[in-house]
């Protein structure tokens, strides 16, 4: 089975979700409406929760995941991803922020507590280090993500795009 609970934490999918019979999602999570989640993704809720916004996706082969609770990181943290995010085939976030309208880019890995502002885009192959706070409005690239130029209008149109497209083709998987 592709979707359970953990430890009596049910993933909790609205009704217009899309997950693919391939990926994993376990824990407590909350994936918001239209929202698709495409083969071999795994999102791990186990020892913390994760949230999804509307119209976001998560490509294949991402992967999202928590921090537990420990004398290290008192608390945990959680994973928050906003609306209309796109999160690239093979991404990493781990028990980050990604605010509304962002593009992490595919093979990416966002880091413990690291903050995504809105409308960035985060360049293929990038390592948001922990605790880091992105300026909105950026492309962000390289290892360690540095800040690079002012986001066009097309690529702010694009974000959107992004997000709307992904939500046209979930709907055309849940009603093959």
């Amino acid at each position: 089975m592709n979707i359970r609970p953990y430890k009596n934490q049910s993933p909790n999918i609205a009704s217009s979700a899309y997950i693919d019979e391939s990926a994993c999602v376990i824990g407590n999570i909350t994936i918001d409406e239209d929202v698709s989640v495409w083969p071999m993704a795994v999102v791990r809720g186990d020892v913390n929760t994760i949230t999804i916004g509307t119209r976001t996706n998560i490509q294949d082969g991402a992967i999202l995941h928590v921090t537990c609770d420990s004398e290290f990181v008192p608390g945990g943290k959680s994973l928050v991803i906003g609306n209309d995010v796109t999160v690239g085939h093979g991404a990493i976030l781990h028990a980050c922020t990604i605010e509304d309208l962002c593009l992490i880019g595919m093979n990416s890995t966002v880091l413990d507590g690291a903050i995504v502002k809105s409308k960035i885009m985060v360049a293929a192959g990038s390592v948001v280090a922990p605790d880091k706070v992105l300026e909105s409005g950026y492309l962000y690239v390289g290892s360690p993500a540095k800040q690079v130029r002012l986001l066009t209008e097309k690529e702010l149109a694009y974000l959107e795009f992004s997000a709307q497209h992904y939500v046209n083709l979930k709907n055309d998987y849940l009603n093959r």
